[in-house]
Order: structure tokens, then sequence, then C-alpha cells
């Protein structure tokens, strides 16, 4: 989902968790004295569990919010003011707002845990791609274009170039091993700053030590690569080591 797909769907959200407990409250209204206020609690639960599902934190919160305040001032004695006279009243206020807070927090876990997995099953595929690759000799060319284009939406780039046999010209960032950024004789903090900006990091490419080339890494402006993905960015830089120094083993025989 693109960036402004994703703001809408949170505008929408939001309003629907300031709305709809208004709605659904104003439309119980004529039938209040007819059943207990515990079924118009249900009721307004279920609507905040059915923003919660957005995986929007802040509409989830609203909506707990906001189902509690119409709760009192259109459901409880005495109707239409903010006032709760009854005790049992007050405890079903309270357990609206900590239901919906919790099902908020448990539906944005869940929407968080589903997109990590998303993301790991498609730092897997990269990887048994660019392993596929590999096992059928393809074309060294072929191969680090594609491993480039792993890059390129692994870490965010606005470019990736391969350069062949070459390391440390002009003294530019490095991605270690361990996925930190070496940028002059300090560590660069890439959880908080991303690759630097404006300037390649270069990813070696080794295969038993011995230097093969490197990947050249331009970030966009703002990306923030994880931990993960710097580190899937390594293994994909060793698979193509791997795959190069056994194409010029074989060129040699």
């Amino acid at each position: 989902m693109s960036m402004t797909g994703q703001i809408s769907r949170d505008r929408v959200a939001v309003l629907a968790g300031l709305a709809a407990p208004l709605a659904l409250s104003a439309i119980l209204v004529p039938f209040r004295a007819s059943f207990p206020n515990t079924d118009a609690a249900l009721a307004l639960v279920l609507v905040i569990v059915a923003v919660a599902a957005t995986g929007n934190r802040l509409a989830g919160l609203l909506a707990a919010a906001s189902a509690a305040v119409w709760f009192d001032f259109f459901l409880t004695m005495p109707y239409e003011r903010f006032t709760i006279t009854r005790h049992t009243d007050i405890e079903t206020t309270v357990l609206i707002l900590a239901v919906g807070a919790a099902v908020t927090e448990i539906a944005v876990r869940g929407r968080q845990y589903h997109a990590s997995a998303a993301r790991r099953e498609g730092y897997l595929d990269g990887m048994n791609a660019a392993a596929a690759a590999v096992a059928t000799g393809s074309d060294p060319q072929l191969l680090v274009d594609q491993v480039c284009g792993q890059l390129t939406r692994l870490l965010s780039l606005s470019a990736c170039r391969y350069q062949n046999g070459t390391a440390g010209m002009g003294h530019p960032p490095r991605l270690l091993r361990d996925g930190r950024v070496m940028f002059g004789d300090a560590i660069w903090d890439t959880e908080h700053e991303g690759l630097p900006p404006g300037i390649d990091t270069e990813l070696l490419v080794e295969a038993g030590g011995l230097l093969q080339g490197r990947f050249l890494l331009m970030p966009r402006p703002g990306a923030r690569p994880t931990l993960e993905q710097r580190l899937i960015a390594v293994a994909l830089a060793d698979q193509t080591g791997a795959a190069l120094a056994g194409r010029r083993l074989a060129g040699q025989r």
C-alpha cells in the first residue's frame, strides 16, 4: 500500500473511531428503557472491535473513549448529561474503556506481527531467488543485477551498483558483517539515522576471505533499514561472492 493510501485509511479509521460510537448510541436512544445497559455496552464494544481491527492504535483508543462518553451521555441516567449516578453504570463505563484499550492493543500487535511475517516471507523469497541463481550458474552480470534489485527493495535504496574487485576507494562508509555501519573511525547510528545520507555505503562481496567486489548503496532520504534487513543484505552479498568465486574457479580449469 502506498503512503498516501495508508494515510487516507488511517484518517478514515480515526473518523470512524470518533463517529461510530456516537451514531450507535444515538440509534439506541429510543430503546434505552427496554433493555439493560450491559447490552448496549456490548454493542459499543463490537464497534470498538471493528475500528480496532484496522490496526490503528489511535483510532481504537478514540473509539473506546468515544464509546464510554456517549454511553454515559445517552444511555445512563440521568440522560443527556455527563453524569453517572448508579454504581453499576460507572463499572460498565470503566469496562468499556478497559476492554476497548485491550482489544485495540491486541489488534495492533496482531497487525504488526502479520506485517513482520509478510516482510520475512519477502526476505526469504529474495534469498531463495539468489540461491537458485547461484545453483543454476546464472550469468554473473545477471546475478549481480538481480541482487542489486533485491538490495534496492530491501534497504530502500535510490541506487545500487556493483564494482568488481575494489574496496575502500575513497574510504566510503562500510556495511559490516554484523549489520553495523562503519563511517570513518566510528560506528554510524544506523538505527536512528539510517545509512549515511547523500553518499554511497559499500557492502563487500567476499568468498573464502577473498574480495570479489563491492556493492555501492545509495539510500533514499529518510530510509532506516532495520538490523534484520542489513544482515540479510550481508547474506545476499555472501551468496553473490560465492557464485562469482565459483565462476572464476570454473573458468580457470
